[in-house]
């Protein structure tokens, strides 16, 4: 995947996470997924169709998901509050909404989230195209974020990123 596709992804979760939860993020270096890693507890998904396939995903602990749910809507939300999937959905949304902003000259429609709540669970990445896997800490915790996406149309060219969390 090319690195012009993955950066903004990277400045999106940087910036949704200091906007909506009053978090940093130090992004470590990105990986090819192989086979179902990570395993996590909460996976929260927005596919992507258009000029452009493919998905985001989330991936939290129990623990970092409860946190960082609580952060983002300023109330105690633990794994069973009734919105609980929807706050981790929304930021999932955020991120994918924020990247695609940077793509110019592309159609790409993003999915309404989904959410995946279950103890040691993976997401299977497509045949299709390969995952890159970023891992992300902060004061909530660690997760990751998991990007993978096949470009049906080049794009006429891609916003200037910030230098936030974005890797050249």
């Amino acid at each position: 995947m090319d690195v012009r596709y993955v950066n903004p992804f990277i400045t999106a979760t940087c910036n949704t996470f200091q906007a909506m939860c009053a978090t940093p993020v130090t992004v470590g270096k990105p990986e090819v997924k192989t086979g179902e890693d990570p395993s996590s507890d909460v996976s929260a998904i927005i596919g992507f169709s258009g000029d452009a396939t493919g998905a985001v995903v989330l991936h939290l602990s129990f623990d970092t998901a409860a946190k960082t749910a609580t952060r983002f809507a300023g109330m105690e939300i633990d794994p069973e509050h009734p919105d609980f999937a929807d706050a981790l959905g929304e930021l999932a949304d955020m991120v994918a909404g924020g990247a695609k902003d940077h793509f110019e000259g592309l159609n790409i429609n993003i999915s309404l989230p989904s959410v995946v709540v279950g103890k040691a669970h993976s997401v299977s990445a497509s045949k299709s195209a390969p995952r890159l896997i970023i891992p992300c800490k902060t004061d909530l915790g660690s997760f990751s974020v998991e990007v993978g996406m096949v470009m049906d149309r080049a794009p006429a060219r891609i916003k200037k990123l910030e230098a936030t969390g974005a890797m050249s």
